[in-house]
């Protein structure tokens, strides 16, 4: 049988009433109601298509292009709510169905949410969570320090976004460190900022340059994090010996460090004292 919820290149077995039927090398095969026959085609050519259930709940492909596919995050609109639970538009005819307890909050048609779409293993259906964050996992990481990475911003909390990373884990960005506006459901470029001991990790968002002086500017953040006040004693004047004492930097990548820790707006800087880092 032919995956659910995920895009396919077929072969073109045979011309019938209802419609194409398209097979696979397997020989499983599924049709393409006449709805989404190419005007023009012969017996053998290829097509990709969609797979899902149709209203009486057999296997049918499309032609037109969902909003999300299986084990994907998307931000979707509702259509439509009843007794058994809600229903987005996801671009095709059939509405993908999110039961009532996998609703993080009550569904309220126009409204758009966050949400997974997966294969219900017991029903055999397509269906959406916006439980979302069910299906993001920081046991394994598949990032470390620096990486870019692809973010999905899924609510703020009082420290800033919490952010899907890469359809895999969750991560926190800080609203100090946000300058534009964020509203559930942007995707965005970020960079992984620190990775904690528990794996939950810091993003950050990404900036032209940064990532050639980030593990200077890294290293002085973890040491003011650790340092009393939040505080160190040297800054731009300080002689190179005090500098490399303190963090194991020259004069001249310290000063790189800070000027972009300054222009990121995560430390503020008394002359003749030192730095600060803001909370």
């Amino acid at each position: 049988m032919l995956e659910l919820g995920l895009k396919h290149n077929l072969t073109i077995d045979r011309d019938t009433p209802p419609g194409l039927f398209l097979k696979n090398e397997a020989g499983d095969e599924v049709l393409l109601p006449n709805k989404y026959k190419p005007s023009h085609f012969e017996i053998g050519d290829k097509l990709e298509v969609f797979v899902y259930l149709d209203f009486d709940e057999r296997p049918v492909a499309t032609t037109l292009e969902p909003k999300v596919m299986l084990d994907e995050f998307a931000y979707l609109k509702c259509a439509d709510s009843n007794d058994f639970g809600a229903f987005l538009d996801w671009g095709l005819e059939k509405h993908l169905f999110v039961p009532h307890i996998e609703q993080a909050y009550k569904m309220i048609p126009a409204e758009s949410y966050l949400i997974f779409c997966y294969l219900d293993e017991e029903t055999n259906r397509l269906v959406a969570s916006s439980r979302v964050n069910k299906f993001v996992d920081n046991s394994i990481l598949t990032v470390e320090h620096f990486d870019e990475v692809d973010l999905i911003v899924t609510n703020p909390t009082d420290m800033g976004f919490n952010v899907i990373i890469n359809e895999i884990h969750l991560g926190l960005l800080y609203k100090d460190e946000v300058f534009q506006e964020l509203k559930t459901g942007d995707r965005l470029k970020g960079v992984i900022k620190k990775i904690r001991p528990d794996n939950k990790i810091d993003v950050s968002l990404q900036r032209p340059g940064y990532r050639g002086i980030e593990p200077n500017a890294q290293k002085i953040l973890d040491k003011l994090e650790t340092s009393e006040d939040r505080f160190l004693p040297i800054h731009d004047k300080s002689k190179p010996e005090l500098i490399y004492d303190t963090v194991h930097l020259s004069k001249k990548a310290f000063k790189k460090a800070i000027g972009t820790l300054y222009k990121n707006r995560q430390i503020s800087i008394e002359n003749g004292k030192g730095i600060y880092l803001k909370k």
